[in-house]
C-alpha cells in the first residue's frame, strides 16, 4: 500500500532533483526520486529513460531494460529510449541486438554522433569476440538458427556444470584462473575493491553473520566478487588488454601532439550543461532550462577560439535551446528571434545539419504566431536537407498545414499526398493517420466530397488501429 501513495511534491520538482543526484552520482536516491516522478506520471518516457540510467548505473541491467523498453511502448521512434536500450543491450554484452537499435536510432536521429559512437563500438566488440567476418565460415546446415548470445552462454554454464563432480567442492559459481597483472588492466580503481572483498572472505566470523534486514554477509561479499568478475570478462570481451595498450599509448600521443587544445574541464563542463538543458526541457522546466543555456552561453562566449575550436557551433546550439525553452514559455518573439541567430551562426560555420536544425525552428515559430507564408518558405527551404523518410513526413505535413490555413486547397493537397508517401516509405501508421486527415480535409476544401469520404474513413481505421479516441471523435 506504501508503494501506491502519492508523494509529497510535483513532477518537474523530482525531476529536477533526480537529474542533480545523478550527477553528483547518487544514482541510488536519484533512482527514488524518478520513481516518485513516475507516480505522478505514470509512463512519461523522459523519466523511464533517466530512471534506466540509474538502474545502469547501479548494475540493474534488467530494470534498466524494462523501463528503456518501456518508453518505446506508445512511441517506437523515441530517440532517448532507442539510445538508453541499446545501451543497456550492449552492457549486457548483447553486442548484436545492441548494433540493431543503434542503427535504428541513427536512421531517425542521424545528426546524433551518439548513435554512430554505439554503432562503431558494437561493431568493435563483435569483432573482439569472434573475429572479422572473413575469418567465419558458415555452413548451410537445415537446424542453423538464430540463438542470442545470452542463450548460447547460458547452455555453456550448464554443459560446464554438468562436468563438476559430486567431490568437487565450489565456493564460487565459477572463477577464472586470471593472471593479477591482467585483472588490474581489466578492473581499473575496482580493483582494490575485488582484493578488499576476498580478503573479507577469510575472516569466518564475518561471513557468519548477517545484515539487520537478514541477508548474510557471505552472500554479499560473494556477489559483489562474481559481479566484478563478470565485469572483468565482459571488458575483455569488448576491449581485450592489446588494444586497451594501443589505445593508451596512442592517447599518450595524442596528449603530447595536442597539449596546446583546450583543457579537459571545458569539455566537460560542456556536455554536463547540454545535457542538463536538455533533461529540464523535457521535464517541462522551461524556464529553468533557459536559464542555465544562458548562463553557459554567456560563459562559452568569453573563451577563445583556441580553447573551443568549435565554439560558433556551440553557440548556434545553445540559442536553439534557448529558443526552444522560450517557444514552450509562450514568448514566441523572443523564440524567434533566437532561432534566426542559430540559423546564422549555422550559416557562418557551413553546417549543414544545424541550418537545416535551425529552419525547422523558424518556420515552428512562425506557424504558431500565424506567419503561414513565412513558415512555407522557410520550410521549403529546409526540403533538399531532410535526411530520413520521418523528418519528410513531418515537413510536408506542416506546409499542407498551413496551405490549408492560407485556403490555398490544391497545394495543401498534393504536400498531404507527399506526406502520405514518407510516412507509408517509413511505416508509421500514426503519421499517416495525420496525412490521410490533413488530404481528406483539402479534398473538402476543392469540393470533392466523394474523395473526402473515402480519406476520412481511412483515416478512421488508422486511428482505430493506434487506439487514438480523440482522433477517431475527431474524425
Amino acid at each position: 500500500a506504501a508503494a501506491d501513495t502519492v508523494p509529497a511534491g510535483t513532477f518537474p520538482s523530482f525531476m529536477a532533483e533526480g537529474t542533480l543526484l545523478c550527477r553528483r552520482g547518487e544514482y541510488g536516491k536519484a533512482l527514488g526520486c524518478f520513481s516518485n516522478a513516475l507516480k505522478l506520471r505514470a509512463g512519461d518516457k523522459h523519466c523511464l529513460v533517466a530512471r534506466s540510467k540509474c538502474y545502469l548505473k547501479l548494475g540493474d541491467t534488467e530494470n534498466s531494460l524494462k523501463d528503456a523498453e518501456a518508453s518505446l511502448q506508445n512511441d517506437k521512434t523515441f530517440s532517448k529510449g532507442l539510445y538508453q536500450k541499446a545501451e543497456t543491450l550492449y552492457t549486457m554484452g548483447d553486442f548484436e541486438f545492441a548494433l540493431v537499435f543503434y542503427h535504428r536510432g541513427y536512421r531517425l536521429r542521424p545528426e546524433l554522433q551518439k548513435f554512430r559512437l554505439g554503432i562503431e563500438k558494437s561493431q568493435e566488440a563483435i569483432v573482439n569476440c569472434i573475429g572479422s567476418p572473413s575469418t567465419i565460415k558458415l555452413e548451410n546446415r537445415e537446424d542453423v538458427c538464430f540463438v542470442s548470445r545470452q542463450a548460447e552462454s547460458k547452455k555453456a554454464n550448464q554443459k560446464f556444470q554438468v562436468k563438476v563432480t559430486k567431490d568437487q567442492k565450489w565456493t564460487r559459481k565459477r572463477e577464472p584462473v586470471r593472471n593479477p597483472k591482467i585483472e588490474r588492466l581489466l578492473l581499473g580503481e575496482l580493483y582494490a575493491d575485488k582484493a578488499y572483498l576476498e580478503k573479507l572472505l577469510k575472516d569466518e566470523d564475518l561471513m557468519e553473520s548477517s545484515t539487520k534486514q537478514g541477508i548474510k554477509v557471505a552472500d554479499l561479499v560473494l556477489s559483489g566478487i562474481s559481479y566484478l568478475d563478470t565485469r572483468s570478462e565482459f571488458w575483455q570481451q569488448q576491449k581485450p588488454i592489446y588494444a586497451r595498450v594501443r589505445e593508451r599509448q596512442l592517447r599518450q600521443q595524442r596528449w603530447i601532439r595536442d597539449k596546446k587544445e583546450k583543457p579537459a574541464e571545458i569539455g566537460k563542463y560542456v556536455v554536463r550543461s547540454m545535457e542538463d538543458i536538455d533533461v529540464l526541457l523535457t521535464s517541462d522546466c522551461p524556464e529553468e532550462s533557459c536559464r542555465k543555456a544562458e548562463h553557459a552561453l554567456k560563459t562559452i562566449q568569453e573563451w577563445s577560439d583556441d580553447e573551443v575550436p568549435n565554439k560558433n557551433e556551440l553557440i548556434g546550439n545553445l540559442h536553439s535551446c534557448i529558443g526552444n525553452a522560450q517557444l514552450e514559455m509562450g514568448q514566441m518573439e523572443a523564440a524567434l528571434q533566437s532561432h534566426k541567430m542559430d540559423l546564422e551562426f549555422a550559416r557562418q560555420s557551413g553546417l549543414p545539419d544545424a541550418i537545416s536544425r535551425a529552419l525547422g525552428n523558424v518556420g515552428r515559430v512562425y506557424a504558431r504566431i500565424g506567419k503561414f507564408q513565412h513558415a512555407i518558405d522557410t520550410w521549403e527551404e529546409k526540403i533538399p536537407m531532410a535526411k530520413s523518410s520521418l523528418e519528410k513526413t513531418w515537413l510536408f505535413h506542416e506546409i499542407g498545414r498551413c496551405y490549408l490555413e492560407l485556403n490555398k486547397a490544391e497545394a495543401a493537397h498534393n504536400y498531404g499526398e507527399k506526406s502520405l508517401q514518407s510516412a507509408a516509405e517509413e511505416g508509421d501508421v500514426e503519421w499517416q493517420l495525420h496525412a490521410t486527415v490533413l488530404v481528406a480535409q483539402s479534398q473538402v476544401k476543392l469540393k470533392d466530397y466523394r474523395s473526402a469520404i473515402v480519406n476520412f474513413e481511412k483515416a478512421l481505421q488508422k486511428a482505430k488501429l493506434i487506439h487514438n479516441e480523440a482522433a477517431q471523435k475527431a474524425i
